[in-house]
């Protein structure tokens, strides 16, 4: 649909369906469809992924780089399929057990290493949880959260912090808005939850790209 001006309407189908969590419209299929009548046509910024040798690739959410990214090679599509979201914190316990993989990125020239690295255009993640906080599609740009360290209950603590939607306030958390995000050393890449390998890429925006019925009330 890139860069097409027809509208995208959103209903919920998925395993957290995050981006309608996101506009408001919420889990339930009738309920979405009733909410779709009053949205709006807004244009939107998407990210997009540019990898050596390949096809860039959209993505309208978010993408993640190492941990997150690791974890989503783990997850059991069968069990996937039987307890949705459940099957990546199953997925995810496997990785407390050795030290967290690092990699470089690269934001305004600057450089700096991390275990994880989320860049995202929307707050909601995993369809109840928030770390992205500032983020918001009507934005043009991303917003960044980077984590630090190769301790595995270091990470455990990071999601307490994301339950608790403190986690921008932790040690070794850091917060930047970005237009563009260079992963400079291989590492695991998801967008929108899906894998997208094992590789350096570019992340950037890609402005006024997307019609996207929206309600009238996100911000």
């Amino acid at each position: 649909m890139i860069p097409s001006r027809v509208p995208l309407g959103i209903l919920p189908g998925g395993t957290a369906n995050v981006l309608a969590n996101e506009l408001g419209l919420g889990n339930g299929l009738e309920r979405a469809i009733a909410r779709l009548g009053p949205c709006a046509e807004r244009r939107i910024a998407v990210g997009r992924l540019c990898t050596p040798f390949r096809v860039p690739r959209y993505f309208l959410l978010m993408a993640g780089a190492g941990l997150d990214a690791t974890i989503v090679t783990k997850v059991n599509p069968a069990l996937k399929a039987r307890a949705g979201k459940l099957a990546y914190w199953i997925a995810s316990l496997g990785e407390f057990f050795g030290a967290v993989g690092q990699f470089q990125a690269q934001i305004d020239g600057r450089q700096t290493q991390h275990g994880f690295a989320l860049v995202s255009r929307v707050r909601n993640y995993g369809g109840d949880m928030e770390i992205a906080s500032g983020s918001s599609l009507r934005r043009p740009d991303f917003e960044v959260v980077l984590f630090e360290g190769t301790n595995p209950l270091r990470y455990a603590w990071y999601m307490a912090g994301v339950l608790c939607r403190q986690v921008q306030k932790m040690k070794g958390v850091r917060t930047v808005p970005a237009q563009c995000v260079e992963i400079v050393t291989q590492t695991h890449l998801q967008i929108d939850g899906e894998y997208a390998g094992r590789q350096t890429a570019r992340l950037e925006i890609a402005p006024d790209a997307l019609t996207l019925l929206m309600p009238p009330e996100y911000k």
